[in-house]
């Protein structure tokens, strides 16, 4: 059974209940919890990434696409090539940067992930690459920047 088929479900996140409305537009996220505002955050940094990548000429083929093995944030094309995109957000520099959210396991995984999407959605033979979109905001949520990395882990 996909998870599309079903008009909302209950998930667990680290300790936390979030009811997601799964839908074409998945931005609506109803949460409770102390790490409602970083999830928060997260869905805003999404929405900056597919506005900022639609100005670059990418067509957006789906958000948050899910199995068993993890999530992508963003599935793109890029003209002839699909691009798996990676959104890290951060407010502050606290944390460091939000390119150091993306660490070489984390971008192992994203591709084994893209793979897995590829076949599923019989494509496997297409080009491909994995992007990060970093999104860095200030105290009060505006965004100090945002930077686009073409083909992360690529040698």
């Amino acid at each position: 059974m996909r998870a599309e088929k079903k008009p909302c479900r209950r998930i667990q996140v680290s300790g936390m209940s979030v009811r997601r409305r799964l839908c074409s537009n998945s931005d609506e996220v109803k949460m409770t919890g102390k790490s409602s505002g970083r999830i928060r955050l997260g869905a805003i940094g999404e929405n900056l990434a597919c506005e900022a990548l639609r100005r670059r000429g990418y067509e957006i083929a789906q958000r948050n696409w899910r199995c068993r093995h993890g999530e992508i944030d963003i599935v793109a094309r890029d003209g002839e090539c699909w691009v798996f995109i990676e959104v890290k957000t951060r407010r502050g520099r606290a944390a460091g940067l939000p390119e150091e959210g993306l660490t070489p396991a984390k971008a192992e995984r994203l591709a084994q992930l893209a793979e897995m999407y590829m076949a599923e959605h019989e494509i496997a033979d297409a080009n491909w690459r994995i992007d990060l979109v970093a999104v860095e905001m200030d105290g009060r949520g505006r965004v100090r920047r945002l930077n686009v990395i073409h083909a992360v882990g690529a040698d």
